[in-house]
């Protein structure tokens, strides 16, 4: 037998081997198979397919790469490299290596539709739009799950459909126009599994109708538990499969204000301790926001959870995005030396941002009261500000301002506003400028602002007129201030105007008249003229509610008004006389007795038995009071133990002292001789020493 039959006979054997453990699933075993196969014969392309095959399986991706690279007969790879590519998170090489194997014209790179990948396998398409997904590319990915689904029919249409629910969700999260939502609502998109039902309500949250998003994540929720459960699932992983929906709702709840319910719902998943990085890192974030500026400490352990390169390779660029700024703003009030260096960092991956770092670099300055730093900044980004982003270079002269007036500069937040242009006559500049001229007393040059205000309004005869609500309310307090100020033509002026817009307005047309009143007596007759008659303003009926109302007056003064005859407006009144009562009535009045309210009687009140006469006195004053005996008080001097009572008289001093005073000694006759009383007296005063230190031993107990 030849070598090459040999070869081939064991080839053939180790294909026999190769197919019983494909069959197992034993992908160690096969893939010893398979590179037993390759050494003998490196052409034979299918047992380098199945290594390839058990290469990922096995989540060895990297030697997938290397082993295309090095060469194999396989004829077409590009499924494997592009699934390997994006299995590392390389989606733009996968993408690249897709992109690579459609004919020139096509795969350019967005715009030209699904029809772009029509040659592409159904594998190689179902990979791209996972790959354009992982990209953000929302808009091709829509279109392309579009064509699958309506060129492919198999077991796997449910999976499709909650996919392209997603990419839908997405679009709208990102910011999807009026046309994509209203292409969104016309796919009818069924919500029959609590996938689906899931991806409608993130939809909604993304339109900011978080109501009705609540809704539907807890009608997800409950048909996520009744499915698992149905399937057969443990109680783990319904609890893993439900804290996905949790956390959405938690977000929904936190973006209507409800916080506390937030708040147990994301410290539940936390608890949870799914193997989900994204998941937890939005949760960790979205918590710190809660946080605020308080428990900092708790805070940073859970940015730095949010920040880890595990948790970044899975989050969406907007959510790394707002994850940064989030942790720039922790910085502030956490850690200020960090701050500088996390504001620059923010502005540098995230160009859009410059602004909102720059205004916390700027913040972390005013609070060291660096006020001319500050300003320096903005006032360098906003000269590298194009001549087209007015709006933006509007907000940093605000900012500007703001901290002018925090360093309590407040001419120099004038000449701040008042450089800005035609955009100093806005409502609310000009209430500004107003409120500070004011506080420096200079009401002249309010009252000149309010002028030039209102003439350049006059000149505009496009854009903003007078009838806008913000312009009406300037007109009218730039009226009032006039007429306050002493200058009734200019605010005559400025309420003509008004009336021409709102000719119905009896309130502007009494300040028009009281306006004239101050200059042209003529002007305000002929205007007082189309004020309403005073008879039309008020009715008989009015006059009467307004009379018959006591909240004006204490219900003392009301009884008392009720009880004067002849007080008040009655129906009688209308006739001769009415008003003055009779001496009758005026007896009859006085005879009206007042209702004299009951005394209160003590709880144990016996009727017929007389209250105790002591019972307002203090307990102690009583006369049955007894004075209970403190027991930690000694008597003085009881003698030793087994001492009779007249023995403890000898020593009592005060009695020896009246025996001694009342009757002389009498030597033998059972008298105390002076001699006793000296010794009586010394025992005595040597008892006191004894006394007080044992009262100082017992105080330190």
């Amino acid at each position: 037998m030849s070598k090459s039959e040999t070869k081939e006979i064991t080839i053939r054997q180790l294909y026999t081997e190769l197919n019983k453990y494909c069959s197992s699933a034993d992908y160690d075993k096969v893939l010893k198979a398979a590179n037993k196969i390759i050494g003998l014969d490196a052409t034979e392309w299918k047992a380098a397919k199945c290594k390839l095959v058990c290469l990922i399986q096995n989540g060895k991706f990297e030697e997938v790469l290397k082993f295309i690279e090095r060469g194999t007969a396989i004829p077409d790879t590009t499924f494997e490299k592009a699934y390997s590519e994006y299995r590392l998170n390389r989606a733009e090489d996968a993408f690249r290596t897709i992109q690579s194997t459609v004919p020139s014209g096509g795969g350019g790179g967005g715009g030209g539709g699904a029809e772009q990948w029509a040659g592409l396998a159904p594998n190689v398409k179902e990979l791209l739009a996972q790959i354009l997904y992982r990209l953000e590319r929302f808009d091709e990915c829509f279109e392309l799950y579009r064509n699958i689904i309506k060129n492919t029919h198999d077991d796997y249409d449910d999976e499709r459909r909650t996919n392209m629910s997603a990419v839908a969700a997405n679009r709208c999260i990102v910011g999807g126009g009026a046309d994509k939502q209203q292409q969104l609502a016309g796919m009818n998109l069924p919500e029959d599994t609590y996938e689906l039902t899931y991806n409608a309500a993130c939809a909604l949250a993304g339109r900011k109708e978080y109501g009705e998003a609540e809704r539907k994540l807890r009608t997800s929720e409950k048909m996520c538990r009744d499915s698992l459960e149905e399937d057969g699932a443990s109680e783990e992983d319904i609890i893993d499969e439900i804290t996905i929906i949790k956390v959405q709702l938690a977000y929904c709840l936190q973006m209507q204000g409800r916080v506390k319910e937030a708040s147990a719902l994301y410290a539940d998943a936390l608890r949870h301790k799914t193997n989900d990085a994204a998941l937890t890192a939005v949760v960790s974030n979205n918590l710190v926001v809660i946080n605020r500026d308080q428990n900092v400490f708790d805070s940073r352990k859970k940015m730095k959870v949010a920040t880890s390169e595990q948790a970044e390779q899975k989050l969406t660029s907007r959510q790394r995005k707002a994850i940064a700024f989030n942790n720039c703003l922790l910085a502030y009030f956490a850690s200020p030396a960090e701050c500088g260096l996390l504001a620059s960092r923010l502005a540098n991956a995230h160009p859009d941002l410059e602004f909102q770092s720059l205004l916390v670099r700027v913040s972390q300055l005013a609070r060291d009261k660096k006020y001319r730093e500050a300003v320096e900044l903005l006032e360098g980004y906003a000269q590298r500000l194009p001549g087209d982003s007015a709006a933006e270079l509007l907000q940093v002269r605000f900012a500007i301002v703001q901290l002018q007036l925090v360093a309590g500069n407040r001419r120099a937040a004038i000449e701040t506003l008042e450089s800005l242009g035609e955009a100093r006559y806005q409502p609310g500049v000009v209430s500004a400028l107003v409120t500070l001229h004011l506080g420096l007393d200079n009401k002249q040059a309010a009252s000149e602002l309010l002028k030039g205000a209102v003439d350049w309004y006059k000149r505009q005869k496009s854009g903003a007129t007078i009838s806008d609500g913000d312009l009406s309310d300037m007109w009218r307090q730039a009226a009032s201030f006039h007429l306050r100020g002493g200058e009734p033509e200019t605010a005559a002026k400025s309420l003509e105007e008004l009336l021409r817009t709102h000719p119905n307005d009896m309130k502007l047309l009494a300040q028009l008249v009281i306006a004239y009143a101050q200059f042209d007596p003529k002007r305000a007759q002929q205007a007082s003229k189309r004020l309403p008659a005073l008879d039309t303003l008020t009715t008989v009926s009015e006059i009467d509610a307004l009379e018959a109302t006591n909240w004006m007056m204490i219900a003392k003064a009301v009884r008392r008004k009720q009880n004067v005859p002849g007080g008040g407006r009655t129906t009688g009144d209308q006739s001769p006389g009415a008003g003055t009562p009779s001496a009758e009535q005026q007896a009859a009045a006085r005879k009206q007795k007042r209702k004299k309210r009951k005394g209160k009687l003590p709880k144990n009140y016996i009727i017929g038995v007389l209250p105790d006469p002591e019972r307002w006195l203090p307990r102690y004053e009583r006369t049955g009071y007894r004075k209970k005996r403190d027991r930690r008080v000694k008597e003085v001097i009881k003698g030793s133990q087994g001492t009779t009572s007249g023995q403890a008289d000898q020593f009592d001093m005060s009695k020896a002292y009246n025996q001694t005073k009342n009757s002389p000694a009498t030597p033998g006759a059972g008298g105390t001789t002076q001699l006793e009383q000296n010794a009586a007296a010394a025992a005595a005063t040597r008892q006191l020493p004894r006394k007080s230190q044992h009262k100082k031993k017992k105080g330190k107990h």
